[in-house]
């Protein structure tokens, strides 16, 4: 209820957000976050979450990595796409990172590139501590 409204509540990608203790996450919307997220990269990886609030299994997904994401921001960024608002956003992920559009799904970013997608029951928290 409020978590999903902490989430889409208008943050823009240079604040963060903190909905309990744990969760922090950069909310992108914009085609030109992109270049930030590149050079980022080069110094750590970078989460690419990619929502669809329309859909419960992407929600239930969201809330499980939510609830167990706790990389410290020298280790990880993580960003939070809202991708039926946002849908050209969703494209140049797809189109820039050459991986496959699925929702719920994770991309991780290391050196300006996608190393790793996953999607659905596949989203693992577990999995992100191999690019630390």
């Amino acid at each position: 209820m409020s978590f999903l409204k902490n989430i889409f509540g208008g943050n823009t990608s240079n604040e963060k957000s903190e909905n309990n203790e744990k969760a922090k996450f950069y909310t992108l919307n914009s085609n030109d976050e992109f270049e930030t997220i590149d050079k980022v990269s080069h110094q750590k990886p970078v989460v690419l979450f990619k929502h669809s609030t329309r859909c419960s299994i992407s929600r239930f997904a969201l809330k499980r990595f939510d609830a167990e994401y706790n990389f410290t921001d020298e280790q990880m960024d993580w960003y939070l796409l809202d991708l039926l608002s946002f849908r050209e956003v969703s494209n140049e992920i797809t189109s820039r990172y050459n991986v496959v559009h699925q929702s719920p799904q994770i991309v991780v970013i290391k050196n300006g590139k996608a190393i790793y997608t996953a999607s659905h029951d596949d989203i693992v928290f577990e999995d992100l501590k191999q690019f630390v």
